[in-house]
């Protein structure tokens, strides 16, 4: 059964902004010998003082630990009626969980309900109607992966259907694919025949990031998506270049570098997984894990910058390792160039191609004056 349900329950102190109707973005890194227990106490407080409720929850840690963190949520909230996307990406640094980039609204939200679960949250604020998806993957898990990834992208589009929108409102997905390295050109030929039929409002491909991570069902691949439809002339989303490399789609890939969204209030960039990769799209520097993030914070960085951005401006960001013991060597280059406060989730996970050894996702926000 699929349904979109109205969710009347206000965030809990919708006065502490001032003003209702923000998206609030954060994100909660593990603190070394931290319980589930503790994580979630400070996430619900976390939006008690935001005033907020939670649109998605995108957690990195162990699978055999997505139930016991669920339950302990309940325990908490008394239930839990938002999506979440839980990937196997295990902590760099030990611990079950790496952390949680949480998307909140300070409004009401309704609830999209699908398969028997609720798979998205939809919101309006700042002149634009928005939805997330989350934690969605296909029943058939015996069939062949690229058929899966066709099967995922059909249910996307009949969950945005629920809510009024269409794939071609998307403007970011998160694609974590089982055994990335096996299927990876057949998953980007599933994903550019399904999107080669459809027309994206905002004329260009959505910002994505694909990384090799199982899934709590066992199946190819699950997917995060966001979509976003204007209601008036300040809001909009626009695809953002990478100065310092070519298109994806030159390369086989069909995603954009980057989106911009932007409503009457606020700016967001969505930087898509970025990785060592040349203006030509080879691989650069292999083998050479510091040349690596070198060269991957230069791109981002170059990225945000031709948006009037910097890295203080992250609300989130992801670093995967192939290889955890690798995240020093980003640690590292936090600390030199003093931004060891990020707030980044460092995580396992196979990068899309055998010789990259690391890749970065990031959102920057900041208000329109």
């Amino acid at each position: 059964m699929s349904s979109l349900v109205s969710t009347p329950v206000a965030a809990p102190s919708p006065g502490l902004l001032g003003k209702t109707g923000e998206l609030v973005s954060f994100t909660l890194q593990t603190q070394p010998g931290e319980s589930i227990s503790v994580l979630c106490q400070r996430l619900a407080a976390r939006l008690r003082e935001t005033g907020s409720i939670p649109l998605h929850l995108l957690v990195f840690g162990k699978l055999d630990v997505h139930i016991p963190f669920r339950d302990t949520l309940r325990k908490l909230f008394g239930r839990v009626d938002w999506p979440i996307t839980w990937v196997e990406g295990a902590a760099c640094q030990g611990g079950l969980i790496a952390g949680i980039h949480v998307h909140a609204f300070t409004g009401e939200a309704d609830r999209i309900t699908y398969g028997g679960r609720v798979i998205g949250s939809v919101f309006t604020g700042g002149g634009a109607r928005q939805c997330f998806v989350g934690g969605l993957m296909p029943v058939e898990k015996t069939l062949p992966c690229a058929e899966q990834t066709r099967l995922v992208l059909e249910d996307l589009q009949a969950v945005f259907a629920l809510a009024g929108f269409e794939l071609a409102d998307t403007v970011r997905t998160w694609f974590f694919l089982d055994n990335i390295l096996s299927w990876y050109d057949g998953f980007n030929q599933a994903r550019s025949k399904i999107y080669s039929g459809i027309k994206f409002r905002t004329g260009s491909l959505p910002a994505s990031t694909g990384v090799g991570a199982k899934n709590s069902a066992g199946a190819a691949l699950a997917l995060a998506a966001w979509a976003f439809r204007p209601l008036d002339r300040n809001a909009s989303a626009k695809e953002v270049a990478s100065p310092l490399q070519c298109p994806a789609p030159a390369y086989g890939s069909s995603f954009s570098r980057a989106m911009e969204v932007s409503t009457n209030s606020r700016r967001r960039l969505f930087v898509s997984g970025t990785a060592s990769i040349a203006p030509g799209g080879k691989t650069l520097w292999t083998g050479d894990v510091r040349r690596q993030v070198d060269l991957t914070m230069e791109v981002v960085e170059a990225v945000l910058r031709s948006r009037g951005f910097t890295l203080a401006d992250l609300t989130h960001a992801t670093a995967y390792f192939r290889n955890p013991t690798d995240a020093a060597v980003f640690t590292e280059w936090l600390r030199v160039n003093q931004l060891s406060g990020m707030p980044v989730i460092s995580a396992q996970c196979d990068v899309c191609r055998d010789d990259l050894l690391f890749e970065l996702e990031a959102e920057a926000e900041s208000n329109i004056c």
